[in-house]
């Protein structure tokens, strides 16, 4: 079997799904996700792997379109996001052409925030207000992909994937939150989470994908590869709060979104190790490419410089991706659209978003 379609399996440990609000690389929901090509020139056998993914980002810079309100952080109310997040990875190699592969995530997530509790500073109310924690911890939702070796030549290789995205995780997950009650006295309120931390989207949901490799020499190689994740859902019927007021209808739903991510780059080899460098785009569109699009999402993308490592010994590998950004979007959703239309007046909301994303995989090859 070729090295390429053994590692199409670590792209899966990478997917950092639950569903695919619950991963965000802050409050827009994007995955962490790593090519195939990398340990592609690896010795490949058929049978089972193994493989543990963790993951951490810390999300706390706020972006309208591309420019960031750099106010957020010196004021003290910007919204932070911190994901420790866990996936279990299991692989098998049916023959020369086929694997199947699923992930397994353990999300764990705490969000802290002003304006979710007694509120961001106001001109009539100036005091800093305390910051408060809300966490989501649990199962999130499963993918299951099947993968074929296309192309097998000595210098080029091309994998294709085709999976589902199973609705596993609580997209309604809760937690407390701190009020001030009538008399101004802290209570606590037990009410659903935000958006980017939920633990599923409740969406049944199908994923394409392809990975490219070339190889120059048995050193330096190139490669690309690309995902889409189809979510026809339309909303998934949680509301967002209790007492929001709108004349767009859904707008206090959370929508079930579309995901994508495409990457492109240089590897080089060195025995066992192999270094990579290259480019990385991710994100969630504004509509889904099938279905209606109403409800709530922080749509945006992510533009990266991805270096990432891989060490290789006997039946063990070691991965380590750390994406940097570059350039950080939060596009319009469609309620930002509709109240543009209605008011003449662009309107757009604010995301957060993350600096870098540090992933490290360990697999284990339990070959046949």
């Amino acid at each position: 079997m070729k090295p390429h379609l053994y590692y199409s399996a670590i792209l899966i440990l990478f997917l950092l799904i639950g569903s695919l609000d619950s991963n965000a690389q802050g409050c827009v929901a994007v995955r962490n996700m790593s090519s195939w090509s990398l340990g592609a020139d690896s010795v490949q056998r058929s049978g089972w792997q193994f493989s543990l993914n963790y993951r951490y980002f810390r999300s706390y810079k706020h972006f309208r379109g591309s420019e960031e309100e750099k106010h957020r952080v010196e004021q003290g109310t910007e919204v932070i996001n911190n994901d420790n997040s866990i996936l279990l990875g299991i692989s098998y190699s049916l023959n020369n052409r086929w694997s199947l592969s699923t992930v397994i995530p353990y999300l764990n997530i705490d969000r802290s925030s002003l304006y979710e509790h007694y509120g961001n500073p106001t001109p009539s109310n100036p005091t800093l207000n305390p910051r408060f924690h809300t966490q989501a911890r649990g199962l999130g939702d499963v993918r299951i992909s099947a993968y074929y070796a296309a192309v097998e030549r000595q210098r080029v290789g091309l994998t294709l994937g085709l999976g589902v995205k199973l609705p596993t995780g609580n997209y309604e997950t809760k937690d407390h939150f701190h009020k001030l009650d009538s008399e101004g006295q802290d209570s606590l309120v037990y009410k659903v989470v935000d958006q980017s931390i939920q633990l599923g989207d409740g969406g049944f949901g199908v994923i394409v994908e392809f990975d490219f490799l070339y190889n120059f020499d048995h050193r330096f190689g190139a490669y690309a590869s690309g995902l889409y994740l189809f979510n026809p859902r339309n909303t998934n019927g949680i509301l967002r709060s209790d007492n929001l007021t709108s004349n767009i209808p859904r707008s206090n739903e959370f929508s079930v979104v579309d995901q994508f991510a495409f990457r492109a780059g240089a590897r080089y080899s060195v025995r066992r190790f192999q270094v990579a460098l290259g480019i990385r785009y991710e994100g969630i569109p504004s509509e889904d490419a099938i279905g209606k699009s109403e409800g709530f999402r922080r749509p945006g993308y992510i533009v990266s410089l991805e270096p990432s490592a891989l060490y290789t010994t006997g039946k063990h590998t070691i991965a380590v991706n750390v994406p940097i950004a570059m350039y950080r979007n939060r596009t319009q959703n469609t309620i930002d659209k509709e109240r543009s239309e209605m008011t003449g007046t662009y309107v757009i909301g604010d995301a957060a978003f993350a600096d870098w994303l540090l992933s490290v995989t360990y697999t284990y090859r339990l070959v046949r």
